[in-house]
């Protein structure tokens, strides 16, 4: 049961309905998943947002490779809006079928380009030991250059952070959208 749906529009403040007005004027058009939630904070909600549209739309990364990072992030977290949400966006910025089910199923990517491996050792050793070896760290520089590194890092710290809040207020995933399985 989803702990903090969007309040009836009686109920927001003036703070929530500023905020609400200037996420919709963005390219995401209006208030949905994580900004649901965060909404309480409305502050907090606006800022992270700023973050993530940066992050999903000017990116130094390329699509897939931020799309790569959102499900990697959804796998890890076992988060089920993020998923939903971003699949079929994946799908369309280039990603494989194989490369997601490979995802969903918790693998390094097997086909497609040297990148989308590179790009999910990175994410999964931060996840994992919360640190990356120098020989993934500088394999993917090499690859990458220092700036997509670091975006690749920003990209799975504020997905993991909506993750969080996410899995917190129970935020149900878009209706019909694709579900990530769950006993991985």
């Amino acid at each position: 049961m989803d702990r903090l749906p969007l309040p009836p529009d009686a109920e927001l403040t003036e703070v929530q309905r500023a905020a609400i007005e200037r996420i919709s004027a963005g390219p995401r058009g209006g208030i949905d998943g994580p900004f649901v939630p965060l909404l309480r904070s409305p502050e907090l909600m606006t800022r992270l947002q700023l973050v993530g549209a940066y992050l999903r739309f000017d990116s130094v990364l390329d699509d897939d490779l931020v799309e790569l990072v959102i499900l990697s992030v959804a796998r890890r977290w076992d988060q089920q809006f993020e998923w939903g949400f971003h699949h079929p966006i994946a799908m369309q910025k280039g990603l494989s079928a194989a490369v997601i089910a490979d995802v969903a199923a918790g693998r390094r990517p097997t086909s497609g380009r040297p990148e989308l491996a590179m790009v999910w050792d990175l994410v999964a050793e931060l996840h994992e030991t919360r640190q990356v070896s120098d020989p993934v760290y500088s394999a993917a520089v090499e690859a990458l250059g220092e700036a997509s590194v670091v975006e690749v890092v920003g990209t799975a710290g504020y997905y993991t952070t909506l993750a969080m809040v996410m899995n917190a207020a129970r935020t149900p995933p878009p209706a019909a959208a694709p579900r990530l399985p769950v006993d991985t």
